[in-house]
């Protein structure tokens, strides 16, 4: 039996935007299910927001997020969490780094590292703030 860590992300009208920008950046399916469609009853306001949505792909690459529903208390974060996106090569690294950069404030440029061929820090236009790196052990002769 195997566990996966999958992060869920919280969002107040902005999760339909941000599991289509994931779905671009990482590819897979994209799924999700608004208030309405689940019979949840928070109030029309929350009828066309998203309830639970999901980006699967093919590579192992897996996020989840929702809406918080209106009158719920919800302050987006400042540096409550980051998501860690570890790849095995480089070229897939800097590929990802490139579409996450889209519209991002970079804190770190993607380079060298100690404990990292490219190692970079970067948050998102969604307010996420993502940790980018190569494996080292991907390296190792």
């Amino acid at each position: 039996m195997s566990v996966r860590a999958v992060t869920h992300l919280n969002f107040q009208g902005q999760a339909r935007a941000a599991l289509a920008f994931y779905q671009t950046v990482f590819g897979g399916d994209l799924m999700q299910f608004t208030y309405a469609q689940a019979g949840r009853d928070t109030g029309p306001e929350d009828a066309g927001h998203i309830v639970w949505g999901q980006v699967d792909a093919p590579n192992g690459f897996r996020i989840m997020a929702f809406d918080v529903a209106a009158g719920t208390p919800w302050r987006q974060g400042e540096n409550a969490f980051y998501v860690s996106l570890r790849g095995e090569t480089e070229e897939e690294v800097k590929t990802l780094w490139g579409r996450l950069a889209d519209g991002a404030a970079v804190a770190h440029d993607l380079a060298p590292a100690q404990w990292s061929p490219l190692y970079g820090m970067l948050t998102d236009r969604f307010g996420v703030t993502w940790v980018v790196d190569v494996i080292a052990n991907a390296h190792a002769a």
